[in-house]
């Protein structure tokens, strides 16, 4: 058992990398946040809709967990619960600053020298409790928040904002998420 949950985050992780691999572009129409600060971004946020790929379709209760790496760069930690297979997928990566560290534009790798685009274009800046990402192009397009769920309102901008930048807003997947306390926690870390 364990050999095939290993196998599955290989092949999550790889699908993920193979999709963003080597796309370190932007949509025209994204421009990244400017006067971004790292450590406020640091730890975990809940994926609250996403326009869907391979690599996350059927996944509920996504999570990104982001902390400091030793050589300055960011270690991502993404999981997910995937619904049919009922398991949990966990895919482990970097991220680096293109430009300069107060800009929002990071490339991400979780396979090899392979580096995809991780763009915040939207941010709220004074608390860091919601962000709006784009990849390479309009394909890619997450809305992550420290808490599970969201008000109608943020949801509401997010979408406006993504049509408004050429994304296709209709294609926009929410993701169950539930609240978790210590008991669904140490549940989560048996099924890993």
């Amino acid at each position: 058992m364990v050999h095939f949950r290993f196998m599955t985050s290989k092949v999550f992780l790889l699908a993920t990398t193979l999709c963003l691999g080597g796309c370190l572009g932007m949509p025209q129409s994204v421009i990244p946040v400017k006067e971004f600060e790292l450590n406020k971004y640091l730890g975990r946020w809940y994926e609250i809709a996403r326009l869907d790929h391979s690599f996350e379709q059927g996944l509920e209760q996504v999570t990104a967990e982001y902390s400091l790496r030793k050589d300055g760069g960011v270690t991502v930690t993404n999981r997910g619960f995937s619904v049919t297979k009922k398991t949990w997928k966990e895919a482990v990566g970097k991220a680096f600053f293109v430009e300069e560290p107060s800009t929002g534009y990071l490339k991400v790798s979780f396979f090899g020298p392979f580096y995809g685009s991780y763009v915040i274009f939207e941010l709220d800046k004074e608390n860091y409790q919601y962000a709006f990402i784009s990849g390479p192009d309009t394909s890619y397009l997450w809305l992550l928040a420290r808490t599970p769920v969201v008000e109608q309102e943020l949801l509401d901008r997010f979408v406006a904002q993504a049509k408004e930048r050429g994304f296709p807003t209709e294609q926009i997947s929410y993701v169950p998420q539930r609240k978790e306390d210590k008991k669904s926690l140490s549940n989560k870390e048996e099924n890993l």
